[in-house]
């Protein structure tokens, strides 16, 4: 009997507790939580992003022909049907991924952080995902986790991991291209939804981010394409509260919402920074070159100095630097982008 009750007890306080627990709205968090909630961000000062997925093979090129703008979003600047697109995950096969250099090289950098495009706008995924199949098991490398693979890195070197995901999804069944569109722009990165598909896509979202928060443990959630018409500060609010009550330390960025309108947990300048001190926490991301995914004809490298230059001075204004590489379609970080970021390395420590 002691026993029995013993057990219900604890069911009863696990209940009590997970109530409680639900109950913590994140929105409103304290100052002094959420400045704990921050601490090691705010002390990394310096991250690295990766770009990598499906158009990494690609280099920027469409049947023999350079493509105009970042090379991650070729299948709208070539205007290329999803079914088309799709073919490429017949020949994607960057076996020589290696996460351990990558993260080596990011810890030899001076970064502390490192977030990868787990799924990027084209909407292939990197891990093996319950939800869908266009993923990394439908390529020739099936069989390897690239996500499981640099989170593991990063725990071995004391790196935190974070994992980027794009809200719109040029391959979900509930998006289309939009044809009212008149631009690559205006057709692709304003992706339709299906009418009534909404809930059953945020649903789909939710599915897969929890995968990547419980099997990969990720300390950061970095969104993008709040910009979609269809995406509203409700739905990125709600959102963020799902996230924020399976893990509480979890960092997200403020593009789960509106960026424009949001600032939690941290605001998201793109290839420019903050050149005053504001009241809120913010990163400034940026490309080595002029794109983010691998571009063979993209020859436009930021100097060492430059990137010193804009460390300090993002630093300097309470920011923190996320500076790019793309990985090639063989999955080989090319070898100007390491020796940038190491010798400016070795110029910061020469300067101390």
């Amino acid at each position: 009997m002691k026993k029995i009750t013993g057990v219900a007890f604890a069911l009863l306080a696990l209940l009590l507790s997970s109530t409680v627990q639900a109950q913590v709205n994140y929105l409103k968090e304290s100052k002094t939580d959420f400045d704990k909630h921050m601490q090691w961000f705010r002390e990394a000062k310096y991250g690295m992003f990766i770009h990598f997925g499906l158009y990494s093979q690609l280099g920027g090129d469409y049947k023999g022909k350079p493509v105009e703008g970042y090379a991650e979003w070729i299948q709208a600047g070539a205007d290329v049907p999803k079914e088309e697109y799709a073919k490429l995950i017949h020949t994607w096969n960057p076996a020589h991924f290696n996460a351990d250099q990558i993260a080596q090289l990011a810890k030899d950098s001076g970064m502390k952080y490192i977030v990868l495009t787990t799924k990027h706008h084209e909407g292939f995924c990197l891990w093996d995902s319950e939800y869908t199949n266009y993923d990394i098991a439908s390529t020739p490398m099936k069989g390897r986790d690239l996500v499981k693979e640099l989170a593991t890195a990063c725990k071995k070197n004391g790196i935190r991991f974070g994992t980027y995901y794009s809200i719109i999804d040029w391959h979900h069944d509930s998006q289309y291209r939009n044809t009212e569109g008149k631009s690559g722009w205006d057709r692709w990165g304003q992706v339709a939804m299906k009418p009534k598909q909404k809930a059953a896509y945020i649903q789909y979202m939710k599915n897969q981010l929890k995968e990547l928060i419980v099997k990969y443990d990720t300390d950061i959630l970095w969104f993008d394409g709040d910009w979609v018409n269809w995406w509203d500060m409700a739905a990125g609010e709600e959102l963020y509260q799902y996230l924020r009550e399976l893990k509480p330390s979890l960092i997200i960025n403020n593009r789960v919402a509106k960026r424009d309108q949001f600032k939690r947990d941290f605001g998201t300048p793109e290839q420019e920074h903050l050149s005053t001190k504001v009241d809120y926490d913010w990163e400034a991301c940026y490309t080595l070159n002029n794109s983010w995914g691998y571009k063979r004809s993209d020859s436009s490298w930021k100097s060492p100095e430059d990137v010193n230059k804009k460390l300090t001075e993002i630093n300097t204004q309470g920011g923190n630097l996320l500076l790019n590489i793309g990985p090639d379609g063989n999955g080989d970080v090319p070898a100007i982008s390491k020796s940038i970021l190491l010798k400016a390395a070795t110029e910061r420590k020469k300067a101390q």
